[in-house]
């Protein structure tokens, strides 16, 4: 049975990052906004299945297992064997949180929120089906925010018990002693070097003869590095051939090398898939490509001029801080309402253990493009915080253009690596030089001390360079 039809000036499809700030951004202009949700919580993947939930276990684990407390780590180990009761226990509190938070912005904003799986029946209609029962509004503008879900190659027989992809790796009943995971992208390193750091003995298999291509060499080697101390196993420039269940329970991991890989579970993380194959996008006059994503301009309008896609349908950088602010500009672009586009100095956070951060510009795409740069290191155990942490490891790096001293990218391995970074974002975006960050006071003891040692390090290079010199190449 089918509800009259109500109005709004806008409806997100989806209440993730991008959906939320869309309709919130609509309803703060005093227009008519509403979210539908398929699922029976809000949130979407980001607070449900994804950013959330992992980046919580992971700091579950860290604290639990005693790598909060460097030095200190085996003394301050919570207990001997970690559970998943142990582990999903604070999971569970943040995501509660964060659906209260989310729904009391929504009502606090008038936002109305519509249950049920949303499909396009014509460009202006959306039918809202819920159970057995079904409703259609008609908006003026629609913003796309489905989000995305695990992709899962075709042969590969997910049982989601011993085979599994990113969202069954979290309704597991138990820590398993062994693990392989498929797919050295940004989820599989972060649940690879969560397992490791427990102890699980893992198996990373990578059909690429490196890990993580878009971060700068120097970091993703040291992560490596680091990975393998905690016993890890890295199987790079190797592919999957096929994985074979045994009567015991565990699984094989054959690879095309002829390599037998047994482990209790297989973690295949292989990128996402756009979640947009129950929209019916044809009735809207869109469709999407063969990874369900959707095209858009410059102000995330896609071929049909009302209706807009935001968040990580729209493809990389994927991440929820981008998704928010997509969110916002669309709804803005929506009614006409002048903003300043997304800028380019992004951050991106990788939460492996130890974190992985950066801003700008690496060294690989600098010297493609033939700009002359220095480097400025600073190293964590040169720091007095690094010390009193016990992190030895991390390193702050910065590249400073050779002539105009200007900070052309910020590269942080190590703990608190996700939050230094936003220091050297500010200071990129704000013009200011390698100088203002020699001249600049930082509190001792802190990791952002690590800016102060390394600016002068890259201004001791550059007062290396000879007079002149930059003008003879210039």
């Amino acid at each position: 049975m089918t509800a009259a039809s109500a109005h709004y000036d806008l409806v997100a499809i989806g209440s993730g990052p991008a959906g939320q700030r869309a309709a919130i951004q609509a309803a703060k202009l005093g227009r008519r906004a509403a979210v539908v949700e398929r699922e029976p919580v809000l949130g979407g993947v980001s607070t449900n299945t994804g950013t959330l939930p992992s980046k919580t276990l992971r700091a579950a684990v860290v604290e639990l297992t005693g790598q909060a407390h460097g030095v200190y780590a085996s003394a301050y180990r919570v207990k001997e064997d970690v559970t998943i009761a142990d582990l999903l226990w604070r999971t569970r509190q943040v995501i509660e949180h964060e659906r209260e938070v989310i729904h009391d912005q929504l009502r606090r904003n008038r936002v109305a929120i519509l249950s049920g799986s949303a499909s396009f029946v014509d460009p202006h209609t959306l039918e809202i089906a819920s159970g057995e029962s079904s409703s259609r509004v008609r908006a003026d503008n629609v913003v796309i925010a489905v989000g995305t879900t695990p992709a899962r190659p075709a042969g590969v027989d997910f049982d989601d018990s011993t085979v599994l992809d990113s969202d069954g790796i979290q309704r597991q009943s138990h820590i398993p002693r062994t693990l392989t995971v498929v797919g050295a992208g940004v989820i599989g390193l972060e649940y690879a070097s969560i397992a490791a750091a427990l102890g699980v003995k893992v198996t990373l298999v990578e059909k690429r003869t490196r890990i993580l291509d878009f971060v700068d060499e120097e970091i993703a080697e040291a992560l490596q590095y680091h990975l393998r101390g905690l016993g890890m196993t890295l199987r790079l420039g190797e592919e999957v051939a096929g994985v074979e269940r045994l009567e015991d329970g565990g699984v094989v991991t054959h690879l095309r090398s002829g390599k037998m890989l047994p482990s209790e579970i297989v973690l295949y993380a292989a990128g996402r898939q756009g979640a947009t194959a129950g929209l019916d996008l044809p009735a809207a006059g869109l469709e999407a490509d063969d990874r369900g994503r959707i095209a858009v301009g410059p102000d995330y309008r896609t071929s049909q001029p009302h209706i807009f896609a935001a968040g990580d349908v729209i493809g990389f950088p994927s991440l929820a801080a981008t998704s928010m602010e997509q969110g916002r500009l669309a709804a803005l672009a929506a009614f006409g309402i002048p903003a300043s586009p997304m800028p380019d100095l992004l951050p991106y956070g990788i939460y492996t253990i130890p974190e992985i951060s950066f801003v700008g510009r690496g060294e690989r795409e600098l010297t493609e493009a033939a700009v002359p740069y220095v480097v400025g290191c600073a190293r964590y155990r040169e720091l007095a915080r690094g010390e009193i942490a016990g992190d030895r490891t991390g390193v702050l790096k910065m590249l400073v253009h050779a002539q105009t001293r200007e900070i052309l990218g910020v590269h942080v391995f190590g703990t608190s690596a996700t939050e230094l970074v936003h220091v050297g974002q500010t200071a990129m975006a704000g013009g200011l030089t390698v100088d203002y960050l020699v001249e600049a006071v930082f509190n001792v003891p802190t990791f952002c001390d690590a800016y102060k040692v390394a600016a002068l390090d890259a201004a001791n290079r550059l007062n290396e360079i000879p007079c002149g010199a930059s003008a003879r190449a210039a």
